[in-house]
């Protein structure tokens, strides 16, 4: 057993004892109204259920289980799982032995690249990741263990291991569907040394003399993993996994919201903006033309992709983690400088502008251009790489769930006509 599973033994029943001790004494508060223009507007800001990974302010952005994430930018992805799961980052034994555990479930079953190989030349990255997980499922150690029918309080264990188990998976997935997708070349097979970026890194195979592609990817899928319950890709992972739908189709169902155009496809169309600045003036403007060129984009009825959250009114603490990797290490590149001089100015036009609740710069206005200086120029494999990260929420808020026996998703809906007569 691992020392991951053996912690979580030991905390969960004193998480169960606090929140029925919880439940039996605050049980009727009412913690949220909801008005006619929440019920029809996506329920944003309504509270309606409980994710303990990590909370969003409004005021200071991603928290993970209490940290702000600026203090912690400088941890590995295997560290930020664990600290999903457990609430405290790993002391170096429990990390190595996670990284042991990651390490034996690396290899992908060639049927699934078999499958991979039938579907069309021009297949999205998306859509054959989310494919291979499916396919994956009759690997589900949930499933025979549900059917085998292991009590309710062992669901959380079989969760877990299949969520291992998946996650190490998956940076040999996306990096093989790259190589396929885009003829690079033979796939590369993952090496057990390595940590869960770098293994991602060396078998993508573009070149990383220096490392600094590495450590960017370190950052990348860190900061990534979660963004509390309610976004879309975490809500449906949630929703689908409360009908006790194993890890495969729970997660599955998350990433195809992910790979809609408003949540994990921004960045791509942050990247596209930002070299269409480029081609517009030959290079890198000032900021007096960059001020002209958004205000024109303004004017003519367009967005500025990449600024405004539907929480946040401060910039992304991620964006600016991504901002101080580029100033460290591309600060010369031209692309990112376009990205670094448009925080100066944009904020600026769209408060001046005034139809903006938050003119501040979100992750996906960053992310995209240093994944471009460092050769990962493929616009549409972006949400991939966003899908490896976020499957580390996913998995850490289904293990919780189960752990703590939440009952299956079912909002009551209400008509028209009954709204009409209530009001």
């Amino acid at each position: 057993m691992s020392m991951l599973k053996k912690e979580l033994r030991n905390q969960i029943p004193n998480v169960q004892n606090e929140i029925k001790q919880l439940i039996s004494k605050n049980g009727d508060q009412k913690i949220s109204d909801v008005t006619v223009s929440q019920a029809y507007s996506g329920l944003r800001g309504i509270k309606a259920f409980v994710c303990d990974t990590s909370s969003v302010d409004p005021d200071k952005g991603l928290i993970i289980r209490g940290i702000p994430l600026l203090d912690i930018t400088h941890i590995l992805p295997e560290e930020v799982f664990y600290l999903l799961l457990m609430g405290k980052l790993p002391e170096k034994m429990e990390l190595d032995d996670l990284k042991k555990e990651f390490s034996s479930h690396l290899e992908v079953p060639e049927y699934v690249w078999n499958v991979l190989r039938e579907m069309p030349d021009d297949a999205h990255p998306m859509t054959m990741f989310n494919t291979a997980i499916l396919a994956m499922q009759g690997e589900s150690i949930f499933r025979k263990k549900y059917d085998e029918g292991i009590p309710k309080s062992e669901y959380w264990e079989a969760i877990l291991d299949d969520g291992i188990r998946l996650l190490a998976k998956l940076p040999t997935l996306g990096a093989g569907i790259y190589r396929m997708r885009f003829k690079k070349g033979d796939l590369i097979g993952p090496d057990s040394d390595q940590d869960w970026a770098g293994n991602f890194v060396h078998m993508i195979g573009i070149p990383d003399e220096r490392g600094d592609f590495h450590k960017l990817m370190q950052l990348y899928f860190m900061l990534h993993c979660d963004h509390e319950g309610g976004n879309v890709s975490a809500f449906a992972s949630h929703t689908v996994a409360s009908a006790l739908s194993d890890p495969y189709y729970a997660v599955s169902a998350g990433l195809n919201g992910l790979a809609g155009p408003l949540h994990g496809l921004a960045n791509q169309e942050c990247l596209k903006f930002v070299l269409s600045v480029r081609d517009a003036f030959k290079g890198l403007p000032s900021e007096d033309e960059l001020k002209q060129y958004c205000w024109d984009r303004l004017n003519s009825g367009r967005v500025i992709p990449g600024y405004g959250h539907a929480i946040l009114r401060c910039s992304d603490p991620r964006f600016t983690a991504f901002i101080e990797f580029g100033r460290k290490h591309i600060k010369d590149d031209e692309v990112f400088g376009i990205v670094d001089r448009l925080f100066n100015v944009v904020p600026g036009v769209l408060q001046e502008h005034g139809k903006a609740k938050n003119p501040w710069p979100n992750v996906d206005a960053a992310s995209g251009s240093l994944l471009y200086y460092y050769g990962l120029k493929e616009f549409n494999f972006y949400t991939v790489l966003f899908s490896i990260s976020r499957t580390m929420g996913m998995i850490s808020q289904m293990v919780w769930e189960r752990a703590l026996g939440i009952p299956i998703t079912r909002p009551k809906s209400v008509t028209t006509d009954w709204i009409k007569q209530f009001v």
